[in-house]
């Protein structure tokens, strides 16, 4: 099976190079799509290509979105034909080695999607909170529970990939995926994974206010 991984990417001229490094080094090919950076970003990434001959690049003139980014990527990974697509955060806290207990569920036929879980013991507390407010907000809005709505790394088969539909720009892409899932009947299945948590890291991703201003937008959505 062919696997593709996903790095939506902005402004992460500080991580790119390594992220990207290991995933050459473990033999995935990947797709970087870099969101509209206004730094190094594009170049570390058109340079590494070019030296490795080796990844695909798509670049947004424009910062579009977290939502957006994830579009193109699966979009890209489908027209180069594509088993298996993985999402992975450009900023380093992913383990490269936990791509393998994603893509394991799809490739032995067991789950249409595949999401990491973190452990929530071990999350710093304004990682906790803002976390728990989605994984609770993905519940009452698509009524399905998940132990972590909003991690970064999932996998998808073919069939998914293909049929879960992505509107959201922003970091509500998350709990909009987990309301594809159920919408389509997709087989779920999560895995424990390992978070790398450094001052880098801790300034990305969901906290209470995203929650917050995620929760707003679907109210407005919902009365609208």
């Amino acid at each position: 099976m062919r696997t593709f991984v996903i790095v939506p990417a902005y402004n992460e001229e500080k991580t790119i190079e390594k992220v990207l490094n290991d995933l050459l080094n473990m033999g995935f090919e990947f797709v970087v799509v870099d969101d509209g950076s206004v730094d190094r970003t594009n170049n570390i990434v058109k340079k590494l290509i070019a030296e490795k001959k080796h990844g695909y690049i798509c670049r947004h003139l424009l910062n579009r979105g977290l939502g957006a980014a994830i579009k193109t990527g699966i979009e890209a990974a489908l027209e180069e034909n594509a088993d298996v697509i993985v999402t992975f955060d450009a900023d380093g806290q992913h383990d490269p080695n936990d791509i393998y207990s994603v893509i394991n569920p799809i490739i032995n036929h067991e789950a249409d999607v595949a999401i990491g879980t973190r452990d929530f013991n071990d999350m710093p507390r304004s990682k906790k909170y803002g976390n728990s407010v989605m994984n609770l907000i993905t519940l009452i809005f698509y009524g399905i529970r998940v132990g972590d709505s909003q991690s970064g790394l999932r996998a998808f088969n073919r069939k998914a990939a293909n049929e879960i539909v992505i509107n959201a720009r922003d970091y509500g892409v998350s709990s909009e995926i987990i309301g594809e899932i159920k919408r389509h009947d997709l087989r779920l299945k999560e895995v424990p994974m390992k978070t790398i948590y450094t001052d880098y890291t801790m300034k990305k991703g969901t906290n209470l206010f995203e929650g917050l201003k995620i929760l707003s937008k679907l109210i407005f959505k919902l009365f609208k």
